[in-house]
């Protein structure tokens, strides 16, 4: 018989070209959860990976970029679980508002941008990684790393970045101390020093370019939201 995937003779259990099963089983549960736990990476452990990004952060990151990609949930897939968490955390015990209140504005673009970026403030993090990377790009440039890979490295920090403000949102929330405030610190402290590690945890001054990177990109994601929005203003008068 021919593989249906990529039409190449087959004779034993799988296609000898791409690896596709001769006859594919029925769904199942059991075929259910093994999807789940194979886009989750959960073979490898996604507790694994909180703990190794707890202890290790700027390490275990080198380690996926140059060495070995299978011990880690993959970057991307971490960043938007943990965006979704964060997420998910904060509709149902209301802390958006702790941190950024954007309610008294408008019905301008501005105001709506950035009432967009408070109600989803996990995914507005993914975004503002991209410029966080580009200034990181910026102060570590004699390290032999791309803009890519510095991405990658924002993708695992800022996810767990998301965690610490689930975690202390799910306290608030069942105690109603206001704790948001020390989370987004902590959240800064650990990336500042997650990425400072990353590139050379010996050297203090990779710390401060870490901070200082941080945040001008958070300015520089900010300002061009503004920007945008009262680009947006204008052409709508006219």
């Amino acid at each position: 018989m021919n593989c249906k995937n990529c039409n190449t003779e087959v004779e034993l259990n799988y296609c000898p070209n791409c690896g596709q099963p001769a006859k594919l089983k029925r769904i199942s549960g059991h075929y259910i959860i093994h999807e789940i736990e194979h886009v989750l990476h959960f073979e490898k452990g996604i507790l694994y990976t909180i703990r190794e990004l707890l202890i290790r952060p700027g390490e275990n990151v080198r380690h996926f970029i140059s060495e070995n990609r299978s011990r880690l949930v993959k970057p991307i897939i971490f960043i938007i679980v943990t965006s979704l968490i964060y997420t998910l955390v904060s509709h149902f015990f209301h802390i958006e508002g702790e941190y950024a209140n954007f309610n008294e504005a408008k019905k301008s673009a501005t105001g709506l941008i950035f009432k967009w970026i408070q109600d989803h403030y996990g995914y507005s993090n993914i975004i503002m990684g991209v410029f966080i990377a580009l200034w990181l790009k910026l102060f570590f440039r004699k390290y032999d790393y791309n803009f890519y890979e510095i991405l990658i490295l924002l993708c695992f920090v800022m996810g767990m970045g998301m965690l610490f403000l689930a975690l202390f949102g799910v306290i608030q929330g069942l105690t109603n101390f206001n704790l948001i405030q020390i989370a987004s610190i902590i959240f800064m402290a650990y990336c500042t020093w997650a990425i400072g590690q990353f590139f050379d945890r010996k050297r203090p001054v990779n710390y401060v370019k870490a901070f200082v990177s941080y945040m001008l990109g958070m300015i520089t994601f900010w300002l061009l939201a503004f920007l945008l929005g009262i680009f947006i203003d204008l052409i709508a008068k006219y």
